[in-house]
């Protein structure tokens, strides 16, 4: 960095951890915010300068990934009308004080909300 700008080599390094620090205590902050922090502390670097440095030390926020968009159009789920219409399952798991894994399989009836079976086991396969 000497080698391109006239900035001392104290100062340079005092820049260049200071964008490490706050890169570090704030994750989802990229070069401009970092920027924006840098000049409100008085410390008086260019934009670019800050850019350059931060793509240098390989602090680049990274993209979220967006979620896939669903293709069927939703609808809403119809209500039963009556006992064994409609049932719902879930898996239920927890850990023991041995730490083995404790794994439930409920089955619910959606219109009385009775628990029709609870299958306990420590391993449910498919």
């Amino acid at each position: 960095m000497r080698e391109r700008t006239r900035i001392s080599e104290r100062r340079a390094c005092r820049l260049m951890e200071r964008i490490v620090e706050l890169a570090v205590q704030r994750r989802r902050f990229g070069y401009r915010r970092i920027h924006v922090l840098l000049h409100r502390e008085g410390r008086q670097a260019n934009v670019k300068r800050v850019h350059r440095l931060y793509r240098q030390a390989g602090l680049q926020v990274r993209r979220r990934k967006r979620r896939a968009q669903v293709a069927v159009e939703r609808e809403p789920l119809r209500l039963p009308q009556r006992a064994n219409e409609a049932w719902s399952m879930d898996f239920v798991m927890d850990a023991l004080d041995n730490g083995r894994r404790l794994k439930c399989l409920t089955i619910v009836d959606d219109f009385t909300k009775e628990a029709i079976d609870i299958a306990v086991d420590h391993g449910i396969s498919g």
